[in-house]
């Protein structure tokens, strides 16, 4: 055979060698998971019965996102009144008792039971697997594709996925037209009534409307055997590790042996700073495998708060791979010392509440949810100008992209799954739900499997205002053991679970005056420690071993213009014929001065106030603190009052008397504590003055405080001799240069008497 000219040659083996990088990285291409979003305009109608897929749909409406925002819009859809929301009015006689017999699942108040969503979408190349992920939708999920209906993954159970506060999975496989167009259809349940009655669906005693929607981000992914199902990443601190637990399936009929790799990456930069490989992981055909792995991550970088450091774990078998962004960081909660520990560190919890599925129901709330800048100064920079760096996210789940964003900017939350029962009245009276045992568990291990791997996700909490022995006995108890972090459990009124669990405690001490005269005064708290004891409608914590955690407080609550949701509380407060800015001012001053109580005296590992985001619609007792929700705007009196209460260098004059006697010197206790990790050390300053700023009295001394230490000191103030009204008394702490904090100020209204 004649040798090729040398020219003809080189082209040879340049073919060849650029048909065989081609046939690599076609392969390379075929091991990776491919995605697929779904998100974006849906087609959408409505229906009484749930089988019949409808012959034509004339709405859109955007997914993620709720059915009210659907264009033409449907009358009623949110109409909806629970069995917890009927039994708050049969309670405060707004409704007959026979209501609970006749709507005993919740009274629906519109034409229709079902939502139905279609889509289209074009799929790639044959791949071996293709898997349809739905987020989060409520009420109750079903799918079909291409006219087939299909069962969800992850249960087994149903025919249709019931959970509202997780993810669904759904095999797309047998049904998939590869290379072509594909139409798939999901139906959800228009109000929680079409789920049976025992099944978690979220309850809420004061939300008067209830929402359908796909409300979280829908995809499908395309990837190759073994699957990589789950991936847990939990870090270890003390030894500069992680573990790493993933459950990988074979869906094929044959088995197969695979490598494992791993690398570890800082998020931003993308700097690889770790790897690990397994050789010959087997699997039979149609099992399922679960492997854990320690990786060593050198000199690991820590997430707080302040940083909020990021790495990525890229996972490959070979023929799917997934990244899963973590953290590293522990915190606990010690029995001993009553306080939150974050990376070992002492670290003090101040913050406030989401309870975005009551915002769901506000007009205001639209598309805001899923708006991006929207979502990042909600939780990012609004916080940080509050002080805040904790929150419980209650009474409904959020958006992954939400705790993504917690994630990147350094915000803790207490997580809790959407329970509250109540008990008192309602549960003597037998209008309680009981729930299924079972469904419950099932419906906790996916909403953990969701939401294991954020570092912002700081505290499992089981339920709100809840006495219900099913949680502390059967569910708690069945997951707990799947976080390999070991977050801490809050299971409301029922007792913990370990040592390291938190309980809540809610103090609504002006909760007393809803209905009657005040039984309580700003006063009173001059003779009290901040100690965890039965106020309003609260019950004393049920161990006194566990860290206490105050994650509601107090009833001030106002509409965004001032108008009273209570007007009875605060007739007596500021008067019948107060103005909505003299309200709104009061509501920010007496707020301040319990927020810097609770504090102060340092018996609670967390002060959350109730509610940074809800709702503000007629008939709903409790609303946020905007003066304009979609700017994100505070209420000014609010953020300069509760702003300042909230400061890490805290101060707090134990004195709440409306009046001082002229002429005669009175002596203040000024109470002052250091969350920060450094001491500080400078001058603090009682001054009386006028609403105008003239100086009537001033006193000073200096103060040292140790790094997360706490002090009192007494200061004598001379009181002018003359009578005056509207007056302020100031405590303001003023650190040295040194540490680049600034001061901080306690205030307090008064006179001065004759």
């Amino acid at each position: 055979m004649r040798k090729p000219e040398p020219l003809l040659e080189a082209m040879l083996l340049v073919t060849i060698a650029l048909a065989t990088w081609l046939c690599f990285s076609a392969k390379a291409a075929a091991a990776e998971r491919t995605m697929l979003s779904l998100d974006g305009q849906w087609q959408i109608t409505d229906s009484k019965l749930p089988d019949a897929i409808p012959s034509s749909f004339t709405h859109t409406v955007p997914v993620p996102g709720l059915a009210h925002l659907a264009s033409p819009p449907f009358p009623n859809v949110d109409r909806f009144i629970s069995r917890e929301r009927l039994a708050s009015r049969i309670a405060s006689h707004q409704a007959d008792p026979y209501w609970m017999v006749k709507y005993w699942d919740g009274k629906v108040e519109q034409d229709r039971n079902y939502f139905w969503y279609r889509k289209t979408f074009r799929a790639p190349s044959a791949r071996a697997i293709a898997m349809l992920k739905i987020d989060k939708s409520q009420f109750g999920t079903a799918v079909w594709l291409n006219g087939q209906r299909l069962s969800p993954e992850n249960d087994a159970w149903h025919s249709e996925y019931p959970g509202g506060f997780s993810a669904s999975y759904w095999n797309l496989g047998r049904e998939i037209h590869w290379n072509a167009e594909n139409t798939l259809i999901v139906r959800i349940g228009a109000h929680p009534a079409v789920l049976p009655d025992d099944f978690p669906v979220g309850s809420d005693f004061e939300k008067t409307e209830w929402t359908p929607g796909i409300y979280d981000d829908v995809s499908v992914f395309f990837c190759d055997n073994p699957e990589i199902e789950t991936v847990q990443v939990a870090p270890r601190i003390g030894t500069d590790e992680i573990v790493v637990q993933a459950t990988l399936k074979n869906r094929s009929g044959a088995a197969y042996s695979s490598s494992i790799s791993y690398a570890i990456k800082t998020w931003k930069a993308g700097e690889q700073v770790a790897a690990l490989k397994m050789e010959d992981v087997s699997l039979e055909p149609g099992g399922e495998k679960v492997i854990t792995q320690t990786i060593k991550i050198p000199h690991a970088h820590l997430w707080w708060p302040e940083d909020p450091f990021l790495y990525v774990l890229e996972m490959s078998t070979g023929g799917d791979s997934v990244e899963a962004r973590f953290g590293m960081r522990e915190l606990r909660f010690d029995p001993v010392t009553k306080r939150a520990y974050l990376n070992g560190k002492p670290y003090y919890l101040r913050g406030s509440n989401i309870a975005l599925h009551r915002f769901f129901e506000d007009p205001l709330s639209g598309n805001l949810p899923w708006n991006d800048a929207w979502v990042r100064r909600l939780l990012g920079t609004v916080p940080k100008e509050m002080n805040w760096n904790y929150f419980r996210f209650t009474i409904g789940p959020v958006p992954q992209h939400w705790l993504d964003v917690c994630d990147e900017v350094g915000l803790m939350v207490q997580y809790e799954f959407p329970v509250w029962t109540g008990g008192g009245w309602f549960k003597e009276e037998g209008y309680t739900r009981a729930y299924n045992a079972d469904e419950t568990i099932r419906q906790f291990k996916d909403w953990m499997r969701d939401n294991w791997n954020h570092p912002s996700v700081v505290v499992w909490d089981a339920v709100n205002e809840t006495r219900n022995d099913i949680f502390d006995t059967q569910v708690v108890p069945a997951v707990r053991g799947l976080d390999l972090s070991h977050r801490p459990w809050e299971d409301s009124y029922n007792p913990p679970g370990s040592p390291g669990d938190v309980e809540e405690f809610h103090g609504y001490f002006f909760d007393q005056g809803a209905q009657g005269k005040l039984a309580f005064h700003m006063s009173d708290l001059e003779n009290m420690h901040g100690e965890p004891v039965a106020v309003g409608l609260d019950t004393p914590v049920p161990s006194t071993h566990n860290t206490v955690v105050l994650n509601e407080y107090d009833a001030f609550w106002l509409n965004r213009d001032g108008t009273p949701v209570n007007r009875n509380l605060y007739a007596q407060l500021v008067g019948a014929d107060a103005t909505p800015r003299r309200r709104l001012d009061e509501m920010a001053y007496l707020l301040a001065g319990l927020t810097e109580y609770w504090r102060a005296y340092r018996q609670m590992a967390a002060v959350d106030y109730f509610v940074y985001l809800s709702d503000n619609v007629p008939g709903v007792p409790t609303s946020d603190n905007w003066s304009d929700v979609k700017e994100l705007k505070l209420d000014p009196a609010f953020a300069d009052y509760v702003g300042e209460a909230f400061r890490p260098l805290g101060v707090y004059i134990n004195f709440f008397h409306p009046t001082l006697r002229a002429g005669a010197p009175h002596e203040f206790l000024v109470k002052m504590i250091n969350d920060y990790d450094q001491s500080m050390a400078g001058k603090l300053v009682l001054t009386l003055e006028t609403k105008e700023g003239k100086m009537l009295a001033k006193a000073d001394r200096p103060f040292d405080l140790a790094a997360f230490g706490a002090a009192d000191f007494s200061i004598a103030l001379p009181v002018p001799d003359e009578p005056q009204d509207n007056l302020i008394l100031k405590a303001t702490a003023a650190p040295d240069g040194k540490t680049g904090v600034t001061p901080t100020t306690s205030r307090r209204w008064l006179s001065v008497a004759p």
